[in-house]
């Protein structure tokens, strides 16, 4: 598909195009995650900090059941452009934090279509749209976000897979995860993430052409700074970035691994299976 095909130009009108949403910080959202990343089973008392990537389940789309495209995503053509690519899946993202968000705390997300390119791949064509949230709460901006958001066409018949990719180093530490449908089917429910690639074995197999159902990139992202918390207490996030590089399918293992960055200034982080492929890249800003 060339670029003329797929209209960038008229892609690229959604630009600048804004969408606000309020939202009280729920403390039962809250508890009910982290039954479902820690095991635990407690309840979160309002006034509480939230950890950093729990807004994911805040600040929630509702689109109706018949405002569903088939692959259980919003149609296409509202806040976010029409690309015409049947793939769709979460890039990447980049935070700042500036200061904690607050369990029944009124807090507003303002977003903004910040740009829409073009890219030829190895697998063909692909549209990167990027988003730029700020979540403000009395007043004061709490969180900056950007998330980078890749559409891509349908491998062809016979394509192979990219190579597999290294572990940028020797891990610190490693907390390992098993993914199961029940910790993907949780986590679609919290963030009401109607993707079917998440929960439905038919079509992620017939129709998207897995092996088996996809873990959540921002799932993977979030167990990634978990662990990376878990072996440095009392250090706050202040950034935090990270960059996908090949999906992880439901029963296969999950390694969420860190080390100190050689500059003393932060810290590297990865995900990789249980063969030692590299699945996602990361790195943070503790204080």
């Amino acid at each position: 598909m060339s670029n003329e095909t797929l209209d960038l130009e008229r892609l690229r009108g959604w630009i600048g195009r804004t969408e606000t949403c309020d939202d009280l910080l729920s403390p039962w959202t809250a508890s009910a995650l982290a039954a479902t990343v820690r095991n635990d089973g407690g309840a979160w008392p309002p006034g509480q900090a939230l950890p950093p990537l729990w807004h994911w389940c805040y600040f929630l789309a509702t689109p109706p059941q018949n405002g569903l495209g088939p692959d259980g995503h919003s149609a296409r053509g509202g806040f976010l452009p029409p690309v015409p690519l049947p793939r769709r899946m979460w890039a990447g993202s980049q935070f700042e934090f500036f200061g904690p968000l607050r369990l029944a705390q009124p807090a507003t997300r303002t977003s903004h279509v910040a740009d829409v390119t073009y890219k030829q791949g190895r697998s063909g064509a692909l549209v990167f749209v990027r988003i730029q949230h700020e979540i403000h709460a009395g007043g004061v901006l709490l969180l900056r976000e950007f998330d980078d958001i890749v559409y891509r066409e349908a491998p062809k018949a016979g394509q192979s897979a990219p190579p597999p990719q290294t572990p940028p180093g020797r891990a610190a530490w490693r907390v390992e995860y098993q993914p199961d449908p029940a910790l993907l089917f949780r986590y679609s429910a919290l963030t009401f993430n109607g993707h079917r690639i998440h929960y439905d074995y038919p079509y992620v197999t017939q129709v998207e052409g897995y092996e088996n159902l996809i873990v959540h990139g921002p799932l993977i992202a979030t167990l990634l700074l978990e662990a990376a918390q878990q072996h440095n207490a009392g250090r706050a996030v202040a950034a935090y970035s990270f960059r996908a590089v090949r999906p992880l399918t439901c029963g296969h293992l999950l390694r969420a691994c860190g080390q100190a960055a050689a500059d003393g200034g932060g810290i590297v982080l990865w995900a990789e299976d249980g063969q030692g492929e590299l699945l996602m890249q990361a790195s943070a800003r503790l204080v």
